[in-house]
């Protein structure tokens, strides 16, 4: 029996707090991994963002964390050609991996092979990664590249969340196709957290909504009692 999934649902007070309390806390630049010998080895849960090389992935992080050049905005898609880590928190950070954009067909071939590789290894056997928040764009739904992603966080028994990024853009009928057969494919998907969230980086839409689900996934101590809304 295929699960049910709710689009763009409704936060308590409470939810939208504990994210702004954890976005209001320093988000700091670590490292760039180009090798899994390299990832981080201390333990710290990981929640990471993938996508699409022109999905919108950067700025939908620099509008996450309320920083304008956080996470590198080009006019070239694929540009991320690592996972990139950052922590937020105070006492026990949470990491925001910023993973290599997919199917961008002007990388080279093996450039794609490496990505590919350190993708798969990642996404592997990484007992740290609470969740990877899968980004697809509002405008165009899941493609065939996102497909195989989620084939294998399905396998590896990887969490994912899809959020829709650039949801301003199409017509409110069209977005709410664009959910309906989202949602229908999810339901196909055993890893798929049932959940959809709708966003827009231009606009500050679903932000609170996608600040709430990571700080959801954080450790108590890292959020603290809540200040002005960002």
């Amino acid at each position: 029996m295929g699960m049910t999934t709710i689009t763009d649902p409704d936060l308590t007070e409470a939810e939208i707090a504990r994210g702004e309390a954890l976005f209001r806390t320093p988000c700091t630049f670590v490292k760039g991994v180009v090798s899994i010998d390299d990832l981080p080895q201390d333990g710290r849960p990981e929640v990471a963002f993938a996508g699409r090389s022109n999905v919108g992935k950067s700025s939908l992080i620099n509008a996450l964390t309320g920083r304008t050049s956080l996470a590198r905005v080009s006019v070239t898609p694929g540009r991320t050609r690592e996972l990139n880590f950052f922590t937020i928190g105070k006492e026990q950070p949470l990491y925001l991996v910023d993973m290599p954009g997919y199917g961008y067909a002007r990388a080279s071939k093996s450039e794609v092979k490496g990505w590919t590789r350190l993708i798969r290894d990642f996404l592997k056997g990484r007992r740290e990664l609470k969740r990877v928040f899968l980004l697809i764009d509002a405008r165009h739904g899941i493609k065939p590249n996102d497909r195989e992603i989620m084939t294998l966080m399905d396998e590896a028994a990887v969490s994912y969340q899809v959020v829709l990024t650039k949801a301003d853009k199409p017509k409110a009928t069209e977005l709410d196709l664009v959910k309906a057969k989202v949602a229908d494919e999810l339901a196909k998907h055993p890893a798929a957290y049932p959940v959809i969230l709708s966003t827009s980086a231009r606009m500050g839409g679903g932000i609170p909504e996608l600040r709430g689900a990571v700080a959801s996934l954080a450790p108590n101590e890292i959020v603290r009692r809540p200040h002005a809304p960002l």
